[in-house]
């Protein structure tokens, strides 16, 4: 008698705890903060051998385009809300990126990298209207490297809008398979309108990911880029495929393709493209290597001027190598060299069809 008592007390107890234990959680669960913060800092150096006495690198060059300095690629801090219901994300930035991509921009809105809000408009389906200043629906590579499996941007990434600023509708399937986007945007890569551009931009944003070893991504911009009086429709679009090929090997595969009207109301157009692969080893948890084959033709100059008889028609080839310092230290190192038709470039002073650089980054992300 006196040991089932004994077991009947301990069964209770032990009850009682995990009651407890239970409601502990359940209260934290619902008392859990939708506001969290986040921050980004990217520090690098690169040598061009152009030796560019100014210290700007190449005019196509948006990211890391600081010659034999150390400086500030990125760095941003980030506040973000969210429930199921809203969200919205505000993020300041500084950094060589925002110097050169914002250049157009007022004054005020130079050192914004993200300022949106949201709100869910089903209660059963994942559909999502946000408005707002946006990483760009467009390509595989963007703003913060850690995310870039190469060091440095390709030609394509540089010359294709890192941000956007606008009106998007989205859903998300209940499997996570497919992602649809529909956009209105005030322009290419714009925050502010051009001066007299009152055309509206239209884009789409297409994913698919049949299974967890690959992605596939559609995504597509029209608009007018200028005045309407010299109004020139532009049509463009990107796709992309990540493919993981074995358990330490992945591939990436682009391709953008743009056509932009001749003149106001011609219905010549001009055109440009870019095909890119990436290939991706990860020896160990801690190291990637990776190597970049790209290729950019821009006969007429609608991205990449150059002045001259074939415009910017470039090959471009690059091989990085990280190492994972701790879980949210990144230190990479990467060598790149540019071969173009034309001798667009200067080396040893005189002019050259190739440019060669190296660039080392160090982030750290919390």
């Amino acid at each position: 008698m006196k040991n089932t008592f004994k077991v009947i007390l301990l069964l209770s107890i032990t009850n009682c705890q995990l009651l407890i234990v239970n409601s502990v959680n359940a209260q934290t669960d619902s008392t859990k903060s939708p506001l969290s913060f986040s921050g980004y800092i990217e520090t690098y150096y690169s040598y061009d051998f152009a030796k560019p006495g100014n210290h700007i690198r190449q005019p196509f060059i948006y990211s890391f385009n600081r010659h034999n300095e150390f400086n500030l690629n990125l760095g941003f801090v980030k506040l973000n809300y969210n429930t199921n219901k809203v969200r919205s994300n505000i993020a300041l930035m500084a950094g060589t990126y925002s110097n050169a991509n914002l250049a157009a921009e007022p004054e005020v809105m130079k050192n914004i990298f993200e300022a949106n809000a949201g709100v869910k408009i089903s209660k059963k389906k994942h559909v999502w209207v946000d408005a707002g200043i946006f990483a760009s629906h467009i390509g595989f590579e963007g703003a913060v490297g850690k995310d870039c499996w190469n060091l440095t941007r390709s030609i394509l990434a540089d010359n294709s809008p890192y941000y956007e600023s606008g009106l998007k509708i989205s859903y998300s399937s209940a499997n996570e398979k497919w992602f649809l986007s529909g956009l209105l945007l005030n322009g290419w890569q714009r925050i502010r309108r051009v001066n007299g551009n009152n055309t509206p931009a239209f884009g789409h944003q297409l994913t698919f990911k049949p299974s967890l070893k690959v992605t596939l991504n559609s995504s597509s911009f029209v608009g007018n880029d200028k005045p309407d009086s010299v109004k020139q429709m532009r049509y463009f679009h990107n796709f992309y495929g990540v493919f993981q090929l074995y358990k330490k090997f992945a591939a990436t595969i682009g391709f953008d393709f743009g056509a932009e009207q001749n003149s106001k109301g011609s219905s010549t157009y001009n055109i440009w493209y870019s095909p890119v692969l990436i290939l991706k080893a990860s020896p160990t948890d801690k190291i990637n290597i990776a190597a970049r084959g790209e290729y950019y033709s821009d006969a007429n100059g609608v991205i990449i001027s150059t002045k001259t008889q074939n415009g910017f028609q470039t090959f471009g080839y690059s091989l990085n190598f990280d190492y994972a310092i701790r879980e949210n230290v990144l230190w990479r190192i990467e060598g790149r060299v540019f071969i173009s038709k034309n001798k667009i470039f200067t080396l040893n002073n005189n002019p050259s069809n190739i440019n060669y650089f190296t660039t080392s980054s160090l982030a750290i992300s919390f």
